[in-house]
């Protein structure tokens, strides 16, 4: 309680009812080492009794500077810090501040390259999902399901592991491309996950969807209208699962997504189960997009052949002087961008993901900013909880699918 009482009285009460000041309802602290808070977050809770009159998110306990960072960082350097951001979409994070770049100096990306990073983009959504499910599932007493949800998630880091020798912090899409050909044995082990999973999700959904317990923990509890979804900035399967079929990849399609054929999930109920239940379509949404992209994987380079920005391919090195001259310069001084600032935004895990960027002629960049969609998902916390149990307030928390390091940069 020593964090509320550094607050001055008057900065409280622009915060809590008159009621918190003359002792009718009780401030507690949940948080900010709370495991069901998701990350390091902590809320200020008005009760009474059991029930929620006020929730305030109190956020930055996990702040590090990462936008900052980058700018003092080369436009490929800084690249590395993005992993670190949303720390489930480690893929997506790459994907976005890559569009970015390329958009900002006009790189070209080759077919193969961009079939790659969708594949790899899906099954990172897939992951992200897995976690969430198994997570969301223990945060209201469902234990099995967070061990079988785990034991899916492995296939798929050893998947990344595969292609770029990391499980999580892989770094592997690049500026105009990606680091470096998929091996041989990638396709298969797609193919085996994409031939196990969903057996795997019916199975999450036996367990889940009609059972009792879990139906009384999540039917008609954080609910939101579509209104008020799209007032509050709402994205992802947040948005979504109060109607608005609003989707990224839809809507302002990248890296080819045009191409392929997909559904967008909606469900009008805006409660903690229709957003249980677009996680699960969403994964089989993915399941598709893999599959087409895996079976029109074509052939070609993966990396763009603009050497100006991009290393030339590490075989020529050793035969070439002018290659290693190229790739030395690149590495140690970086490429300057042009003047100006662009956009680029993506479907994240957890909704719209943005990047700002903004160069100044000079191989760093002058301002990055992301647009993450935990940091907008959060701030509606307190209309989904308000008159509900503190019981209740874990199984919101867990619906919206947050994550820390997407908010604290």
């Amino acid at each position: 309680m020593t964090q509320i009482q550094e607050v001055t009285l008057d900065e409280i009460r622009h915060l809590v009812s008159e009621r918190a000041l003359t002792g009718e309802t009780m401030l507690l602290n949940m948080g900010p080492q709370h495991p069901s808070t998701h990350g390091v977050l902590r809320l200020l809770l008005e009760l009474d009794g059991e029930t929620i009159v006020n929730c305030i998110p109190d956020i930055g306990y996990l702040h590090t500077g990462i936008e900052k960072n980058m700018e003092a960082k080369t436009y490929q350097k800084a690249e590395v810090m993005t992993d670190r951001m949303d720390y489930m979409n480690t893929v997506g994070n790459n994907f976005t501040y890559c569009l970015a770049i390329e958009k900002l100096v006009g790189l070209d990306v080759p077919p193969r390259a961009q079939a790659i990073r969708v594949i790899l983009a899906e099954l990172t959504r897939i992951q992200s999902h897995l976690v969430w499910l198994g997570t969301a599932a223990l945060d209201v007493a469902a234990m099995s399901v967070f061990l079988y949800c785990f034991r899916e998630r492995e296939m798929i880091l050893d998947i990344m592991e595969l292609v770029s020798g990391q499980r999580m912090m892989t770094t592997y899409i690049r500026p105009g491309g990606v680091w470096r050909d998929v091996p041989v044995e990638f396709e298969t082990a797609v193919r085996e996950f994409l031939k196990i999973i969903p057996y795997r999700i019916d199975e999450y959904e036996s367990m889940l969807s009609k059972n009792p317990l879990f139906l009384d923990r999540t039917v008609g509890i954080g609910k939101i209208s579509a209104e008020e979804a799209i007032n509050w900035g709402l994205t992802g399967a947040t948005l979504r699962a109060s109607g608005p079929d609003y989707d990224v990849r839809k809507f302002a399609p990248y890296s080819g997504y045009e191409q392929y054929d997909f559904d967008i999930p909606t469900r009008t109920e805006g409660d903690v189960y229709a957003r249980y239940i677009l996680h699960i379509e969403e994964m089989r949404q993915s399941i598709r997009i893999i599959q087409q992209a895996l079976d029109k994987l074509p052939l070609g380079p993966v990396r763009s052949n603009n050497y100006k920005f991009v290393p030339p391919p590490r075989s020529e090195i050793g035969t070439s002087m002018e290659a290693l001259i190229h790739h030395f310069k690149l590495w140690t001084e970086g490429f300057n961008a042009p003047k100006g600032s662009v956009y680029v935004a993506t479907e994240s895990p957890r909704g719209e993901l943005g990047c700002f960027l903004e160069g100044d002629g000079g191989p760093k960049p002058y301002r990055v900013h992301f647009r993450a969609p935990s940091f907008d998902n959060l701030q509606v916390l307190p209309k989904l909880a308000k008159g509900h149990f503190v019981a209740d307030l874990v199984a919101i928390i867990g619906s919206i699918d947050i994550v820390l390091g997407d908010i604290d940069r």
